[in-house]
């Protein structure tokens, strides 16, 4: 790790397991939603092997963060409980993710829409 990376100096699951806020020494504080770090998981079984591979996820509304699992002094992997458990966030990873929340997001969506897929699972109805 350079001088330059980030360290978190705080990382916690709200009660409702729906969001991780991650707090930075330098005090940049991103509060990311379970669905959007499941649907960006540094995982090759989402990223792919090549950005050509890079895999949309979708139907993860509702998904949670069952565990955050600590590896070594660089990184956290998150178990959703959806079963997916494969994703290392290094702390990189993660300042990114929470930098770039909201083109990541709105480009997200677009695919979403572009391939007409939901981020609800299949069979499920919302509640408004």
């Amino acid at each position: 790790m350079t001088d330059a990376s980030p360290w978190p100096t705080e990382l916690k699951v709200h009660k409702d397991h729906r969001t991780l806020t991650v707090t930075f020494e330098d005090g940049a504080s991103f509060a990311l939603p379970a669905e959007y770090l499941r649907v960006e998981s540094p995982s090759a079984e989402v990223q792919g092997h090549s950005p050509a591979d890079r895999k949309l996820v979708d139907g993860k509304r509702e998904v949670r963060i069952q565990e955050l699992l600590p590896v070594g002094h660089y990184a956290v992997r998150i178990l959703f409980d959806d079963g997916h458990s494969t994703g290392i966030y290094s702390w990189e990873t993660l300042a990114t993710l929470g930098r770039e929340q909201d083109e990541r997001w709105t480009s997200y969506l677009q695919q979403l829409a572009a391939k007409n897929l939901s981020r609800d699972a299949p069979g499920t109805l919302r509640r408004h």
